[in-house]
């Protein structure tokens, strides 16, 4: 009997999908970032700070944000499952799955908090 694992969507293809609209996200991101860059070379600190201070680029930072959280755990939770079975840890691997799992998810909730509360401080 095959045990389901625990994943972000509980679906293979909602977690497949997730890690592709999120990768698109983060292109625009870059390609947005890097073409402000270009556009405006040798840009100042106040510059800089008045792009990213921005309503818009507030909520696409956000979005990038959610988006990287997300893609990281679809990608977390494959390694996790991949490499953490039984045939490598014995009748531990569920405990040191989840423990895994629980550090990956501790991670990226600092990672979230602490960019959102850089990104709406300024």
């Amino acid at each position: 009997m095959v045990k389901s694992a625990t994943s972000l969507t509980r679906s293979g293809l909602s977690d497949f999908l997730l890690q592709r609209v999120t990768a698109i996200v983060l292109g625009l991101y870059t390609v947005c970032v890097v073409g402000f860059l270009v556009v405006t070379p040798g840009v100042s600190y106040e510059q800089w700070l008045a792009y990213q201070g921005s309503g818009a680029m507030r909520l696409f930072s956000t979005l990038a944000v959610l988006a990287t959280a997300g893609h990281a755990w679809v990608g977390m939770w494959t390694i996790g499952t991949d490499y953490i079975r039984g045939h490598y840890f014995g009748r531990q691997a569920t405990l040191a799955r989840g423990l895994y799992q629980l550090v990956c998810a501790g991670v990226l909730f600092i990672f979230v908090g602490w960019a959102l509360e850089l990104f709406w401080r300024l």
